[in-house]
């Protein structure tokens, strides 16, 4: 059957050359480039990425998902930039451009994809829901749980993505301050600013640190370098938030603690898994997408001694298949239970795609020009310390992981402390307004009337000052790394 498959593949190359199976004629294509930013292509593909991500930005009002205009805008760049290049005799530099952009889309999409595998089959044992139930049960006061959930979210953001870890603790909060809007309120922030600002020392903790270690800009444990500064991001407004709390404590509610067998397991894999993508890139020098995707085949195998030591054991009566909510428990399939894709298929894939749309659109104004003829303006013109500062400043009302793309396309020459100014701006810019970054968003539609843009505006100089005041304190730790 093999023999016949590669028979068949040859004769189709015979028959159709223009299938693509004939390489070296490919290969020895001229390779050229063709400066397109006063081209009508140009032209085009730049009223079609702002539409499209204006239409991104204006989703809720529209009720228009957001990857669908940044998927089609995508498509219609590259079309005419292939276009273009055809016209001029060989598309082939279009191609490798292209396809450059498709290979770090997809090493993010595999990264990804494994975590929220695991937060996914996390969040299905009950672990989530566990904590968010002990931490309800702890009788502390308003203040208490403030530095609480802020402090736990800093932390877990910097291994767990940003939106999950602002809506488990958002849960709480408003569990606990559904009749303290005030408390509410400022907890919400705080964890907003808290899930930012640990989501930026960590190269696990966002989009955009992601992208920086992706692109080989700072190695993995440089990205500590900023861990002091983002305290510091989160500290200062937390503590001026601080004395607005009120003093009175809400009253306990108990509730059973639930895990499944196998929980402690799954977090344990999860561990292992991001040991084996660090160490997949720093030792073998491979994608930490392979590390990624090793540790998934972990979970996979993990789910299968489950599933068949669960008839074995004839468990059917003894161990339920529960999936812990806000509500309490729902229970779920056996089948549903210990199937791996189920967890795959409920990733943000809206989001994916969007970054998907968003990458490949920014690749191709990269390949047109524009990205060039801003960096020259952007870091030429001014200092990069001001540059990325004003950058960081912009991520308050566009996606930081996007500017982040864009900026690796302008490929700046700076030295290593200002990629970290760049990615710690980034990260804690977003804290700004409530629309700058996914945790923000999530909360105001998870904590709709007690957490709202306006609220969040109010406090919007203290956040301010956090930002001045964490960019201080990278200038004065990191002053080596200039």
């Amino acid at each position: 059957m093999l023999l016949f498959i590669v028979r068949l593949l040859g004769l189709a190359s015979l028959l159709f050359p223009g299938l693509g199976f004939a390489q070296p004629a490919a290969e020895a294509a001229p390779s050229f480039h063709i400066d397109l930013t006063h081209h009508w292509a140009g032209y085009f593909s730049l009223v079609v990425m702002v539409t499209a991500y204006v239409a991104a930005m204006l989703e809720d009002v529209i009720e228009l998902r957001k990857s669908k205009p940044m998927l089609l805008a995508a498509a219609l760049i590259w079309f005419v930039i292939s276009l273009v290049y055809q016209q001029h005799g060989s598309s082939l530099p279009a191609l490798t451009a292209f396809k450059s952009n498709l290979q770090a889309y997809i090493e993010l999409l595999l990264f990804i994809m494994v975590s929220m595998t695991y937060l996914n089959s996390m969040e299905d044992m009950g672990i989530f829901h566990a904590l968010k139930v002990w931490l309800v049960s702890k009788n502390l006061s308003y203040r208490q749980l403030f530095w609480l959930t802020g402090g736990l979210v800093f932390l877990l953001s910097s291994v767990v993505n940003g939106l999950t870890a602002g809506l488990l603790m958002g849960t709480v909060v408003v569990a606990v301050g559904k009749n303290n809007p005030r408390f509410a309120s400022l907890a919400c922030l705080n964890i907003v600013v808290a899930t930012n600002a640990g989501g930026t020392f960590s190269p696990l903790g966002g989009i955009s640190t992601l992208f920086v270690w992706q692109h080989g800009m700072l190695g993995f444990t440089q990205f500590f370098k900023l861990f002091l500064p983002c305290l510091v991001n989160f500290l200062l407004p937390a503590a001026l938030m601080h004395f607005a709390l009120p003093k009175d404590k809400p009253s306990a509610e108990n509730a059973e603690i639930h895990l499944q067998r196998g929980a402690k397991r799954v977090i344990f894999l999860f561990g292992v898994t991001i040991v084996l993508a660090v160490s997949f890139d720093t030792a073998l020098g491979l994608p930490a997408a392979a590390g990624m995707m090793a540790g998934l085949t972990l979970l996979q195998f993990f789910y299968y001694f489950l599933q068949k030591s669960y008839h074995v054991k004839g468990r059917y009566n003894v161990e339920f298949a529960l999936f812990f909510n806000a509500d309490g428990a729902n229970s779920r399939s056996e089948d549903t239970r210990f199937d791996i894709f189920e967890k795959v298929g409920r990733l943000e894939w809206d989001t994916l795609l969007f970054f998907y749309g968003a990458m490949m659109g920014i690749g191709g104004l990269g390949f047109i020009g524009y990205l060039d003829t801003i960096s020259q303006v952007l870091y030429g013109q001014f200092s990069p310390t001001l540059a990325n500062i004003m950058v960081g400043l912009s991520s308050a009302f566009v996606d930081n992981g996007t500017l982040m793309f864009a900026v690796l396309t302008m490929h700046p020459d700076i030295p290593q402390g200002q990629w970290l100014l760049l990615t710690l701006t980034l990260g804690v810019g977003g804290s700004l307004l409530a629309i700058g970054s996914a945790p923000a968003i999530g909360l105001l539609g998870q904590a709709k009337g007690l957490y709202t843009f306006s609220s969040h505006l109010k406090w919007c100089p203290v956040i301010l000052l956090g930002y001045f005041a964490s960019i201080g304190v990278h200038f004065l730790l990191n002053a080596g790394s200039f």
